[in-house]
Order: structure tokens, then C-alpha cells, then sequence
């Protein structure tokens, strides 16, 4: 009769006590930690080049840089018009080019990125890898609107420098334009964060890109629309309250703002909002801006 111990072993357990522990040159890494405020900078300039393809595909920066084109070259051919004719001033004012000719191309430019920045990550799930990391989900939201708030200051700003920088080539007033050169450095800041804010929420809100541009463009070309057939219903072109059905269309909302607190001429000045009512459009641009910060926090808590 054979005991457990007569039986022989496998080979493979045989072999199991000659394991030998092999140095193959792992070392720890001993470098400086360089934190929170570095991961927060880099997903920053991460998302401002994304937003004009720098980094990815041709094909990506086709759409951004034809937006940043198409609102800069329009101010290119003012200054040469105005330099051709030796005039003394420009045929547009620096916020009246942002409201007019520049409009649709900021909103498409909108539209069209802030699914970059946010609707990607949430399709390839790539955010819980973000936040493996010392980065926080409120680093990743202000990263985020950072970067869309400057690529959008980039779009709305070009043209305005173009502007400047012609009329004071042109010989024109130095006084008269840097004035209006920075109202409207303060319009493209308010345009930015108002635009920014109804984006990412929008792009915040699905994984596919193409749901948020059509999203994104659907609110602000509607609200818009909606506000303009409410001032025409309200009342004629003669009554002041005319002005307050605007309050409904984010770009109308900030073009108005401006025109009043900086007594801007406008073609039809019972649309612009007395004083009680640039309060109140004030107040909505910050109450819509940070509502929408509020949002996104909020969403992203949840993943």
C-alpha cells in the first residue's frame, strides 16, 4: 500500500521551490510631484488646443480656423476700405462688429467645439481616468470653462485687434478708438462667458458630439428668434419697453447691455433698456454664467 508521500509530484510543482527572484532595474520614481495646479494647466491648454484642432487631425482644425477666419476677415477688408478712402473713422463701431458681423460665426464656433472639450471625454470614458489622478472633478469643470471662455476670447478678440490696429495705422483719433477698442474687449469677454456657459452645459449633457452642436445651435438661434417676435408683438417701434423681451436671447441680452451702459448709438434706440433695465440684463448675464458653472459641477459629481 503506497502513502501520499510515495506519490511522486509533478514536475511543475516539483520545480516550485527553485523560484529565484530576478533584479531587473525597478526603481521608484524620485522626481519632484508636481500636483493638483499642474494637472489643472495642462487639461487647460489640452482643451484650448482642441478647440482649434491643434493636436489632432486636419480635418479637425478645418471648421475652427474657417470660424476664426470668417470673423476676422470681414474686420480686414473695413480697414483697408476706410484706408482706401482716407477716412477718419471707421464704417463700424468694435461692439457693433461683435453684434453684427461677427455673431453667427462666435455661435457656430460655440457650437461647434464645446462638444470637443467635454462631450469626447464622457463617450470614451475618459473622465473617472482624469479624476484617478490628484485632479479634482472641480479642477476638471474650471479647466474645462477656461479653456472655452479663451478659445472663444481668441475667435471674438482677432478681429477687434485687426480693427484697432488698422485705424491707428489709418492715421484715425487714438483717444476715440482705444476707448471703444476696450468696450468691445468687454463685449467679447461678456459674449465669451455667456456663449461658454450655454455650451458646456448643452455639450455637458450627452456623449455625442453631434446631438450637443445641434443642441447648442437650436437654443441659441431660437431663444434669439423667440426674442425678436416678442419684441414685435409686445408693442411698436415707438414704445421704450420694447427692449425687454430680450432679455431671452443670450447675444441680444449682452449687445444691449452694452449699448447702455456705455450709451452706445444704435439704429433703433427704444430697444435698448433704460437704467432699471441694465440692471436687470446685468444681473442675468451673471446670474446665466454662474448658474451654469454651478450645472456643470453638478453633473460631474455624478461620475
Amino acid at each position: 500500500m503506497t502513502t501520499q508521500s510515495d506519490v511522486p509530484l509533478p514536475p511543475a510543482r516539483a520545480g516550485a521551490t527553485d523560484g529565484v527572484i530576478h533584479n531587473i532595474g525597478y526603481r521608484g520614481y524620485q522626481g519632484p510631484r508636481l500636483g493638483r495646479s499642474y494637472a489643472t494647466r495642462s487639461l487647460f491648454v489640452q482643451g484650448l488646443r482642441g478647440a482649434f484642432g491643434l493636436g489632432r487631425s486636419a480635418k479637425s482644425k478645418v471648421l475652427p480656423m474657417l470660424m476664426l477666419a470668417g470673423a476676422t476677415l470681414p474686420a480686414a477688408m473695413v480697414v483697408v476700405l476706410a484706408l482706401i478712402r482716407k477716412s477718419d473713422q471707421l464704417t463700424t463701431d468694435y461692439p457693433h462688429y461683435l453684434s453684427g458681423v461677427g455673431l453667427l460665426f462666435f455661435e457656430i464656433f460655440v457650437a461647434s467645439q464645446a462638444p470637443v472639450l467635454l462631450s469626447r471625454d464622457l463617450r470614451y470614458v475618459t473622465v473617472p481616468l482624469y479624476f484617478s489622478r490628484p485632479i479634482t472633478r472641480g479642477d476638471y469643470v474650471r479647466a474645462k470653462c477656461a479653456a472655452m471662455v479663451a478659445a472663444t476670447l481668441v475667435v471674438t478678440v482677432l478681429p477687434l485687434l485687426v480693427l484697432y490696429v488698422g485705424a491707428l495705422l489709418g492715421g484715425m483719433d487714438f483717444a476715440h478708438n482705444t476707448e471703444h477698442f476696450g468696450i468691445g474687449l468687454l463685449a467679447a469677454l461678456l459674449y465669451s462667458l455667456v456663449f461658454s456657459a450655454i455650451g458646456l452645459v448643452i455639450a455637458a449633457a450627452t456623449p455625442r458630439r453631434g446631438f450637443g452642436v445641434a443642441a447648442i445651435m437650436g437654443v441659441l438661434l431660437v431663444s434669439e428668434a423667440v426674442a425678436s417676435v416678442l419684441a414685435h408683438l409686445h408693442g411698436g417701434p415707438e414704445d421704450a419697453s420694447n427692449a425687454w423681451p430680450y432679455v431671452l436671447g443670450p447675444s441680444s441680452l449682452v449687445e444691449r447691455f452694452v449699448n447702455r451702459i456705455f450709451s452706445l448709438p444704435t439704429d433703433v434706440p427704444t430697444t435698448t433698456p433704460g437704467a432699471v433695465g441694465a440692471v436687470v440684463f446685468g444681473l442675468e448675464i451673471v446670474v446665466l454664467v454662474v448658474s451654469a458653472y454651478a450645472l456643470l459641477l453638478r453633473r460631474y459629481r455624478k461620475i
